[in-house]
């Protein structure tokens, strides 16, 4: 369940930073939703042997080098998913990653806190 509730954040913050950032495009959110299916493929499949090789240099930069991964997951996507979900450029995937990761860790922060105020 915490899989699918990951796949629907992703695809909302796909929405939300598509209509934030102009080089950035999501057609519907159907597609949102299927991005962030490739995504998490591509996250699960690819990312794992990418951070492997490069871990030296996520250690000499001190883990920065894992956004660059990310907008690479992130450009590996947008040529899966055809014209309905675009990224023009590096720049803006590693923008994207960067936006994303930042959420993410908001969201994670709110839902931890409040699940310890619930109990």
């Amino acid at each position: 369940m915490k899989w699918f509730g990951g796949i629907l954040v992703n695809a909302l913050l796909f929405l939300l930073l598509s209509y934030l950032i102009p080089s950035f495009v999501v057609a519907t959110i159907g597609t949102a939703i299927l991005a962030s299916i490739v995504l998490a493929i591509v996250n699960m499949l690819v990312r794992p042997l990418l951070i492997f090789f490069t871990l030296p240099a996520t250690i000499v930069t001190f883990g920065l080098f894992l956004f660059v991964i990310n907008a690479l997951m992130l450009l590996l996507t947008n040529k899966l998913m055809g014209s309905g979900f675009v990224i023009e450029g590096f720049g803006t995937a590693l923008l994207i990653a960067l936006f994303m990761s930042l959420l993410n860790m908001m969201l994670d922060r709110t839902l931890l806190k409040h699940q310890k105020n619930s109990r």
